[in-house]
């Protein structure tokens, strides 16, 4: 017999789907039917698999060591060999908060959000790690559960990443994210004089094969509709230095909203200015865009997390740059 408790980083799950998780390789009418004969039980009593478990319920599940074992398929196979260069990154990721629910991350740039191929690295495996090392999880525990991150940047992109380490941190996450009640402002520098706030308009359709963007004045077919709000913090007739605020949050937004009005970002080869980047990379070594998401506030009165604010400085090379152009300001 084998007997399980649930913490509160799993509770809010239906008692089904938490089994199947536990037992990948058992199917849902073998499941159903165990429980039907009390083979399966939550504490000490016959259940249904739609109760919603809670902290402090308690499992036991009457199979043989053997059966149990083939039910739960193989052991995941220990983590990959990490490259010099992936180490490295590593190392430049931060934690900006910390609670039973969340963790905030900056992440640097070259760093996935979520790993698009099997041999990347991304923030989202790192956060696992993490949370093992740290004994915010036992590898047991993730069998059940998956910490994950709730949006995600550019790979080129630095800033603020959000990441639920409980079912009710990743429920409350999408929850504020899908009805847009979090405010996220990133600070970024961009070629040529923005001489005043303004909040700019259009749509947007993305071509998935070469991951590119385009913008429209009018909606037409499949485009999105995005809304960008712009703050000059500072400005001179080379370049200014910006505030955003992302109305909307679609891929690449800020960046191709910004070479619309003929304003591209420092360092954005996708949208930007070749001749100008060259310049950049020349003269400043950046051959990346310089955008950071740069800060996050929950309202007062918003959920578990009313009140939340998060300040991520901008990293060293991007300040160094804004230094150079005169663009730089009071902390």
């Amino acid at each position: 017999m084998k007997e399980l408790m649930i913490t509160q980083r799993e509770a809010g799950q239906r008692f089904d789907r938490f089994l199947l998780k536990y037992m990948p390789e058992v199917s849902p009418g073998f499941l159903h039917k165990m429980m039907r004969k009390k083979n399966i039980k939550l504490n000490g009593k016959k259940a249904e698999g739609r109760e919603k478990l809670r902290e402090g319920d308690r499992i036991e599940i009457f199979f043989s060591d053997e059966t149990l074992e083939k039910f739960r398929g193989r052991p995941e196979k220990s983590r990959r060999q990490l490259t010099p260069a992936q180490e490295s990154l590593r190392k430049k990721v931060r934690i900006l908060y910390a609670s039973k629910d969340i963790l905030v991350f900056h992440k640097p740039v070259g760093m996935l959000t979520q790993k698009a191929k099997k041999e990347d690295d991304s923030l989202n495996d790192y956060l696992i790690d993490y949370c093992v090392s740290h004994k915010i999880l036992s590898p047991d525990q993730l069998s059940v559960f998956r910490p994950s991150v709730a949006n995600r940047l550019d790979r080129n992109t630095s800033g603020i990443v959000l990441a639920g380490i409980s079912i009710r941190g990743l429920q409350e996450l999408s929850s504020m994210l899908k009805k847009r009640t979090i405010g996220k402002y990133y600070l970024c520098l961009v070629e040529g004089e923005v001489t005043k706030d303004r909040k700019i308009d259009g749509y947007l359709t993305k071509e998935e094969k070469n991951n590119k963007v385009t913008l429209h004045k009018n909606k037409v077919p499949g485009a999105s509709q995005i809304q960008t709000e712009i703050h000059v913090v500072k400005a001179n007739p080379r370049a200014s230095l910006l505030k955003i605020r992302l109305i909307t949050g679609k891929s690449h937004q800020i960046r191709s909203h910004l070479a619309s009005v003929g304003h591209p970002v420092f360092g954005d080869y996708k949208y930007g200015n070749r001749d100008f980047n060259n310049r950049i990379k020349w003269e400043d070594g950046i051959n990346y865009q310089l955008l950071h998401s740069y800060e996050l506030v929950v309202p007062k009165g918003e959920g578990v997390f009313s009140g939340l604010h998060i300040i991520d400085p901008v990293p060293e090379e991007f300040l160094r740059v804004q230094k150079r152009w005169g663009l730089e300001v009071e902390e």
